[in-house]
């Protein structure tokens, strides 16, 4: 009550004012990361509805409406698809029609991927995919950084060919219907996909592939017979050699074949420099190295590596190191917070070697680095410990192709799920939420997921960024930036510009704020802008202008941050932020020269 009175007395410009300033700090606190977007647009949405700029009714209506109900659907539907196998069936079939040749694995990657991304979330296609692609380079003695980006890059071309394909596709159509203009179907935007998807072939399979770097990767960094180590646990005796013996007199410094990692003491870490430490009876040693450093450590004098009911200690044994390389992925647990702070070691029994990060192989003093979502990890330890790691799901598991799915029977009903979805979406005049919601429910009463794993599946800080940012959409329109922006554009332009130039400047514009910021904002706040840009214009069917907002939001290629399945390959390929300018920048400009032409004539604007 006290903010709806007291914008009674500030000037009529002061709510757009305060919404214009209101989206630069959003944005900049995007590209700042000073919090999570997600937390950046519900606060936002609150500080319109706190000032009263934004009437509760309307603010409150984002929560109604039915783009994030969509995307939630769509991330239960491509988790489905995952748990049953279908995505590994096509990924297994992906390496047996490669042979291992460069050439025939980009266009299958394009001929696969692409198609797949339009009907399921780009991001859980990625990851399988990942694992697989690794494997057949390490297999074909091939570089991955020559097929990540071009991985990412068809998942992201795939998405514009159907409505469901990315969620920024979803939020401009839903918003454009809000308004009244006539609902997007299913495939009505499939045909410039399509185009956009050959057009992205064509420049990876000539001009791109010859920009593609050659990355090391993590794994590269050790060499073969680093896998055939092993991890030791033993023990100092009591009145023995080495008890009451500093570790730099110890026989253990000298030797070279393996190397003392931790001294565990009365259940606790020893945080004493090892060149300062003094061994004690009942110290717990963490060793590594090859066999013939296990056998001089077994037959050193003092030492114990032996059977755990006589020495009274548990895990008191030697065990074959497996080398295993991981991502932080997006809903870890562990970011934010270093190996030090996660006692890493003790939690999980392995151990980290080497993290990949912006271009960077770190192998020294990464322990006080906190761990970030994108970041590669070489991980080493135990088979089982390994499992154990990776089935927390806080580690992406990047060299194992197989293993996701345990439901395979249920794969048909996963595959009847996603055909109900397109066939009813293509030729009924349902709305799409509620095929959504329909084949969603599908998927939970087959058996395809629990009700667990569906909650679990869905990426609850999209969609709060999705209701933030349709909320400060809201605001955009309801009071009056969108037509001040759209009036001055058009007399900037002496009143009736050619369309074709329209469409360059609305796609250039997203295309370049998606690089730098969450693409469902720039769709959630853009959409209702080209709208009264198209009525300043007095053009009756302004479509072609959200269909540029769409693509545009999407073409996300010349920055590893702008989308999240380029920030997946970003690190597992061994990338620098430079190569995605080298290799994204003409793809870019090829793509905003296709849109232009053909947006105009496949929606005629006016």
């Amino acid at each position: 009550m006290f903010a709806a009175s007291l914008t009674e007395f500030l000037p009529a410009w002061w709510d757009q004012a305060v919404v214009g300033a209101l989206i630069l700090v959003v944005f900049l606190g995007f590209m700042r990361e000073w919090f999570t977007p997600d937390l950046l647009a519900i606060s936002g949405m609150f500080l319109l509805l706190a000032l009263g700029i934004l009437p509760l009714e309307k603010g409150l209506g984002a929560f109604s409406n039915s783009a994030p109900l969509i995307v939630a659907c769509m991330f239960v539907l491509s988790a489905a698809l995952d748990k049953t196998g279908v995505i590994e069936a096509l990924g297994r079939g992906f390496e047996a029609w490669s042979q291992g040749k460069p050439l025939r694995i980009l266009a299958l990657i394009i001929v696969i991927v692409g198609p797949l991304s339009g009907f399921v979330n780009n991001t859980p296609v990625v990851v399988v995919f990942l694992p697989i692609l690794l494997k057949l380079c390490r297999k074909h003695d091939l570089i991955a950084s020559r097929f990540l980006i071009p991985l990412s890059y068809a998942a992201i071309a795939g998405g514009t060919c159907t409505l469901i394909g990315t969620s920024t596709n979803i939020i401009a159509a839903e918003i454009a219907a809000e308004s009244g203009l006539t609902p997007f179907r299913m495939f009505d935007i499939t045909l410039l996909g399509l185009i956009y998807l050959t057009v992205v072939a064509a420049y990876l399979l000539t001009v791109g592939r010859r920009l593609l770097p050659d990355r090391i990767t993590l794994s590269t960094l050790f060499d073969a017979d680093e896998h055939r180590e092993y991890l030791t646990q033993a023990y100092i005796r009591k009145n023995h050699t080495l008890d009451g013996v500093s570790y730099a007199d110890s026989p253990l410094a000298k030797l070279r074949t393996i190397r003392l990692i931790e001294v565990i003491r009365n259940g606790r870490v020893v945080a004493t420099p090892l060149n300062h430490l003094v061994f004690e009876a009942g110290d717990q040693l963490v060793m590594k190295g090859r066999m013939e450093g296990v056998m001089k450590v077994s037959e050193t004098e003092g030492m114990e590596v032996e059977s755990e009911t006589e020495m009274g200690l548990g895990s008191v044994r030697t065990e074959s190191a497996v080398l295993m390389e991981g991502m932080v992925g997006p809903d870890s647990r562990l970011t934010g917070k270093t190996l030090k702070e996660l006692h890493f070691r003790q939690r999980y029994g392995v151990l980290i070697l080497a993290v990949h990060r912006q271009g960077e192989n770190l192998r020294d003093r990464f322990e006080n680095t906190k761990l970030e979502f994108g970041d590669t990890v070489l991980v080493q330890g135990p088979a089982d410990k390994m499992r154990k790691l990776f089935d927390e799901r806080d580690f992406i598991n990047l060299s194992a192709a197989e293993g996701f799915a345990d439901r395979q029977e249920k794969a048909p009903w996963a595959i009847v799920a996603l055909a109900a979805f397109i066939l009813l979406g293509a030729f009924s005049t349902v709305p799409t939420v509620v095929i959504a919601f329909g084949v969603m429910l599908l998927t939970l009463f087959a058996g395809c997921l629990t009700a667990k794993e569906a909650y679990d599946a869905i990426d609850w800080r999209i969609l709060f960024l999705i209701f933030g940012m349709i909320a400060i959409g809201m605001a955009v329109d309801v009071t009056g930036l969108a037509n001040t922006i759209g009036s001055w554009l058009v007399a900037a332009v002496g009143g009736a510009p050619n369309p074709f130039v329209v469409v360059a400047v609305v796609y250039l514009t997203t295309s370049i704020m998606t690089e730098i910021i969450s693409n469902n904002a720039v769709a959630a706040v853009f959409t209702p802008i080209v709208l009264e840009i198209g009525k300043a214009l007095e053009w009756e069917n302004p479509l072609g202008l959200v269909v540029a907002v769409m693509f545009g939001a999407s073409a996300s290629f010349s920055t590893p941050i702008g989308y999240q399945t380029n920030t997946f390959v970003y690190g597992a390929g061994g990338y620098r932020f430079s190569d995605f300018f080298r290799v994204g920048i003409p793809l870019n400009l090829l793509l905003w020269m296709t849109a232009t032409i053909a947006i105009p004539l496949l929606w005629p604007l006016g």
